[in-house]
């Protein structure tokens, strides 16, 4: 990097706040507690993992200057960006380092597959210095490869001990964790000698517990959606003519949705979980947005932001229904349908539905038949993340509130702008929490390393309190694990975690949205901070505020 911003600059000497246990270095007293059991399906978790399964909760406290010998330490970036991966490796760097000044750190280029091709360089001091406190994955790049067979194990096992990694650490989500779940157990199985810890990463949320308050980049990406979503707000306030209808990540969790809605107020935010939960079908979802149109048009108010989580499709029933068979149909007559072009495949499909799945597709706009039919994954499936939500939301809103002028139950205005953040909020500058958090989970993976465990992920828990009151310690990947069937097949995965409908933060936020839909009561949190009053500059997501309250 051969030039740098002003704000790097600054950043690049931010010295991350560290949990008490940890300020004198990786050695640490270890406290173990009890057996630990996977969270569903024990019986076939513990045979699936008989190494691994079953270890305690550690808790660490400061130790002694440590007299462990040098280790070399893999370290491997998988999945999808997240602002403080870097931090996360130059914690990891400094902890065996405080082990033992002659430890060395090896990063696999480019995500796993790195591990199994042998594409590796030693991360050196001056290396690592100029990535400290910076967002992206750039300093080894990440990638998606799955590690799950006897030969990529072996590849893995052989490419280490070339090096004399005796550590390997694997900073990622749930699928990605869920690899190192298994590669622990193989390599413990075969008396390998190296040890797999695991970091939990996301920005989605979805990989959290009792232990794992945060997944790391949660914090920083929805300040960034924030940001933007409150400079739409104020947009909107100011022009009073729009109604922005903004899609968010999350396919699997609304975690982003609601922590964005929590911090600026929209006069209407979609849960994925909570349409599940209440079975809405689209219809419902579509009507309830348009009444919230017409009241505020009804008062005058032509304006307003709705947040919409980018999987929502995959929970509205009706669709659920609709996309099974649509990938049903089109697998069974890819011959027919092959030449055909997207609207070709959809008018095709439309004939073979069955009655309540034709109603709800052909009052779907055409883009979005057509996305339907024609956007699939290497397996046949509908790639839902390609499906234009929001514009499908805003264009079926608009065609209701025509209806209900013609009614005379609507007498406003109603145009629209959509968007989606996604790839904005992945790779910034980390905030103030995600910077500690991560340099924490880094240097605590070394402690890990350092007491000699292997199949667990770094936990750093108490996170609401200052960075000194931290706990910090590990828990066992097994114990996040059930089965769950995926492409036809039963597998170990580490189970996500979605918006609970009767958490806190959910609760507060449904007792006060109908506040929201109708009033404009917007927040602008505007960008992140990182100098200046505590108060501006270390704050914590309402998500955790609410559910540590």
């Amino acid at each position: 990097m051969s030039q740098i911003s002003a704000l790097q600059k600054a950043r690049a000497a931010y010295a991350p706040k560290l949990p008490a246990a940890l300020q004198n270095g990786a050695a640490v007293v270890v406290t173990e507690g009890a057996a630990t059991q996977s969270v569903a399906d024990c019986d076939k978790i513990s045979a699936l993992f008989p190494k691994t399964y079953g270890s305690p909760v550690l808790t660490f406290a400061a130790g002694k200057e440590s007299n462990l010998p040098a280790i070399n330490v893999g370290v491997i970036l998988s999945g999808g960006q997240a602002p403080g991966g870097h931090n996360v490796i130059a914690g990891l760097f400094d902890g065996i380092k405080s082990l033992n000044a002659d430890s060395r750190l090896f990063g696999f280029l480019k995500g796993p597959d790195g591990l199994v091709k042998d594409e590796v360089m030693e991360l050196k001091s001056d290396f690592i210095d100029s990535y400290r406190n910076t967002g992206g994955f750039d300093m080894i790049g990440s990638g998606r490869t799955k590690l799950e067979t006897e030969e990529q194990f072996q590849l893995a096992e052989k490419h280490c001990k070339a090096l004399n990694i005796s550590a390997l650490v694997i900073i990622g989500g749930d699928d990605s964790n869920t690899n190192a779940c298994v590669l622990a157990e193989y390599f413990k199985a075969h008396d390998s000698g190296i040890q797999v810890i695991g970091c939990p990463k996301t920005i989605d949320g979805d990989l959290k517990n009792e232990w794992i308050e945060a997944s790391f980049g949660f914090d920083t990406a929805c300040r960034v959606y924030s940001e933007l979503i409150g400079n739409l707000c104020r947009d909107a306030n100011s022009a009073k003519k729009y109604w922005h209808f903004v899609k968010l990540m999350g396919r699997s969790a609304s975690h982003i949705a609601l922590e964005c809605a929590l911090q600026t107020h929209p006069n209407a935010a979609i849960v994925s979980e909570e349409v599940a939960a209440k079975k809405q079908t689209l219809e419902e979802i579509v009507d309830k947005l348009a009444s919230i149109v017409a009241n505020r048009g009804n008062a005058g108010l032509n304006f307003g932001i709705i947040l919409v989580p980018e999987g929502l499709v995959e929970f509205i029933p009706n669709i659920k229904t609709l996309i099974a068979e649509l990938n049903d149909i089109l697998a069974a007559n890819a011959a027919s349908v092959e030449s055909l072009d997207a609207l070709g495949k959809a008018n095709f499909a439309a004939g073979k539905l069955s009655e309540a799945s034709a109603k709800t597709f052909n009052a779907l706009p055409e883009g979005i038949r057509k996305q339907l039919c024609n956007d699939r994954d290497p397996h046949g499936n509908v790639q839902v993340s390609l499906i234009e939500t929001e514009k499908m939301l805003a264009e079926m809103v608009g065609n209701r509130l025509k209806a209900m002028k013609s009614e005379g139950s609507y007498k406003g205005k109603f145009a629209t702008q959509t968007h989606f953040f996604g790839y904005e909020g992945r790779c910034a500058a980390p905030s103030n929490y995600d910077a500690d958090y991560c340099y924490s989970l880094g240097f605590n993976a070394a402690a890990l390393i350092g007491a000699g465990r292997t199949g667990y992920m770094s936990s750093v828990r108490n996170t609401t309190k200052k960075a000194s009151e931290w706990i910090s310690g590990g828990i066992p990947i097994t114990m996040m694990m059930n089965i769950e069937h995926r492409h036809g097949v039963d597998k170990p995965v580490i189970r996500k975690a979605l918006v609970e409908l009767d958490g806190a933060p959910f609760k507060f936020f449904a007792s006060v949205r109908e506040d929201w839909a109708i009033k404009t009561d917007y927040v602008y949190p505007g960008p992140i901070q990182y100098f200046g009053p505590s108060e501006v500059c270390d704050l914590i997501t309402k998500t955790l505020e609410l559910e540590k309250k």
